[in-house]
């Protein structure tokens, strides 16, 4: 089985999955405008012509999809997201904070990259595009928290 977490946007799927790619190493393997679509499709609008109805980016073995929307097909697209976090772990405190550093670029940090309790480094932000991740690093076997 796998999980694949799918973002919405507004007119900037390819922007973003664009930046995804770069910032994680990834691939774009699909990139399927509106305007590419079969005959008899509702979305006929020319301003969606070049808006992603299907984007598909590799990372390894796991994946992120995403589309862009309009108010119309979904309601609260325009508005802040809410409810998830894209959460990215890694056995590598510096590579969490390269992936903070440049996920948050342009956008805004929640929760400072930084020591937890639980974690050699953590952090969360919301990106340039609206979208929420958490970064994670995991704890080796005999790490200890350096207060506590």
């Amino acid at each position: 089985m796998k999980i694949v977490t799918s973002l919405s946007f507004r007119g900037e799927c390819r922007a973003a999955f664009e930046f995804y790619a770069k910032v994680l190493g990834g691939k774009i393997t699909a990139a399927m405008p509106y305007g590419d679509a079969p005959p008899g499709m509702p979305i006929t609008d020319e301003k969606y012509k070049t808006w992603l109805m299907h984007c598909w980016l590799e990372v390894g073995d796991q994946a992120l999809m995403g589309a862009d929307m309009d108010t119309a097909w979904a309601p609260n697209v325009d508005k802040p997201k809410n409810g998830f976090d894209v959460t990215l772990h890694t056995g590598d405190k510096g590579q969490g904070q390269r992936w903070f550093d440049q996920l948050s670029a342009g956008g805004r940090a929640v929760m400072p990259f930084g020591e937890t309790f639980w974690s050699p480094g953590f952090g969360s932000l919301v990106d340039k595009f609206g979208i929420p991740w958490m970064i994670n690093t995991i704890p080796a076997a005999d790490w200890k928290p350096s207060q506590g």
